[in-house]
């Protein structure tokens, strides 16, 4: 089964990072995501952009773009994985490894009920 971790933060906490402390903190990050990459269960990945950048489509008919993703907590979605788990547990305990290494993030675990790869989108 795939499910999505969602990752949240603190935008100002992570904004602080220096770029080395940046660089350090995405490059445990890193040996996780090629763990998962080699063992074959993950899907794709996604560090986002700032929230400043973020627009919300809502509304009926056509609806309305407003700037801002108006999230009503202090942590907002940074980030995201999807893997493909056996178990809930397998999912938990790669939650549990990300958050080992960025231990102020808060990781949402969701079950996927309809996954659609789509076309493959170039490395950054």
């Amino acid at each position: 089964m795939f499910y999505a971790i969602l990752a949240y933060h603190v935008e100002d906490a992570i904004k602080a990072l220096t770029p080395h402390e940046d660089a350090a903190l995405m490059a445990d990050l890193l040996k996780i995501h090629d763990g998962l990459y080699a063992d074959g269960s993950l899907g794709p990945s996604a560090r986002l952009g700032a929230t400043q950048s973020a627009f919300t489509l809502r509304g009926p008919g056509d609806g309305t773009i407003i700037d801002g993703p108006f999230a009503e907590t202090k942590e907002q979605l940074l980030g995201l994985y999807v893997v493909d788990c056996a178990t809930r547990d397998d999912a938990i305990a790669i939650a549990r490894d990300l958050r080992r290494v960025n231990p102020t993030a808060v990781y949402e675990i969701r079950p996927i009920t309809f996954y659609l790869p789509g076309v493959p989108l170039a490395n950054a």
